[in-house]
């Protein structure tokens, strides 16, 4: 096992070289990369910038641990725009192949590809509201929603598969992937060696998972892994420790099946957390590069988990 970061809370917004040294400095082993959209894709990872950011990782003695980029539609009832979002997920398997990356990462979408804060209220405003999800869909096909989404991913699935990638789709609240229970419904639909998850308990936990339990009921299914602490009300990222996620039960949990792969550390609401100025993520914070009170909160996150995997006779490199 060993320990990687996210580099979004570092720098939001590319360019990703100072990034990936400022990571590495910190004494982590892997890093995640991010393309927020296609635009990323085409504008800023061109074959001079795949090059640049491979000889950075390999200067500092990182690995990519996932290439990450969500194409939202894959769940509209548009069957263009289902095929668009296809689209853009070939070319960002293609991206993080040529990065180096063994995974590649997309959050799994809404049903009716229905965005946050527009259809669907952000789970961190739970505790304030009465009311929600005031504009989601009636008179619609769910079923054949599911269906479409399903098969979209099975045409994800097969690219990745031909590349020699795995994909991993992470849960998130309320979509058709919010919960376990959602992940092993949608594994068992789209049927695919080359498809994983993405386990992060920040997201499964405020909705009702124990994460122990999750890492046993998903066993090898899970293929990577984001860390984060919280209220088990919201899917607030805190360091962890800071939060009610029991972790030495979920690392317990993790060393019982045999996941030796990267945890990587994902703090998105703690002072200090980098956010693009045109970033629409919630959170007070937006600086454009992480601060140094920041960085302090995210190596104390993994000096914790580190103490705790000693304790469980767990080796990290």
């Amino acid at each position: 096992m060993k320990f990687g970061a996210s580099s979004w809370p570092f720098q939001w917004d590319p360019p990703y070289e100072t990034c990936i040294k400022r990571v590495a400095s910190l004494g982590f082993k892997a890093i995640e990369l991010i393309a927020w959209n296609k635009d990323y894709l085409k504008d800023y990872y061109t074959p001079e910038t795949i090059r640049t950011l491979k000889s950075a990782l390999a200067g500092e003695g990182l690995s990519l641990s996932q290439f990450v980029s969500t194409p939202h539609d894959l769940s509209s009832p548009d069957a263009a725009k289902r095929e668009a979002a296809i689209d853009h997920w070939k070319r960002a398997v293609d991206v993080g192949v040529e990065l180096g990356s063994p995974i590649i990462n997309m959050v799994s979408t809404h049903a009716f590809a229905m965005k946050d804060s527009q259809e669907i209220p952000r789970i961190t405003t739970k505790p304030l509201v009465q009311t929600f999800a005031a504009k989601v869909p009636r008179g619609v096909d769910w079923d054949r929603n599911f269906e479409d989404y399903v098969a979209a991913l099975k045409v994800c699935a097969a690219y990745c598969e031909k590349a020699g990638v795995m994909l991993s789709i992470e849960p998130h609240p309320a979509r058709y992937v919010a919960n376990t229970d959602g992940a092993l419904r949608l594994l068992e639909h789209v049927n695919s060696k080359a498809v994983g998850i993405n386990f992060d308990p920040s997201h499964t936990f405020p909705v009702g998972d124990f994460p122990n339990i999750s890492v046993y009921r998903l066993g090898r299914k899970i293929i990577h892994c984001h860390v984060s602490d919280n209220d088990g009300v919201t899917n607030v990222h805190w360091r962890p420790g800071m939060g009610k996620i029991d972790w030495t039960a979920m690392f317990q949990a993790l060393k019982d099946v045999g996941y030796d792969g990267v945890i990587s550390i994902e703090l998105e609401d703690v002072p200090g957390v980098s956010r693009g100025p045109n970033s629409t993520a919630p959170g007070v914070y937006r600086n454009p590069t992480a601060t140094d009170e920041f960085v302090a909160e995210t190596v104390a996150g993994m000096n914790y988990l580190k103490a705790i995997c000693k304790d469980l006779g767990i080796t990290v490199e």
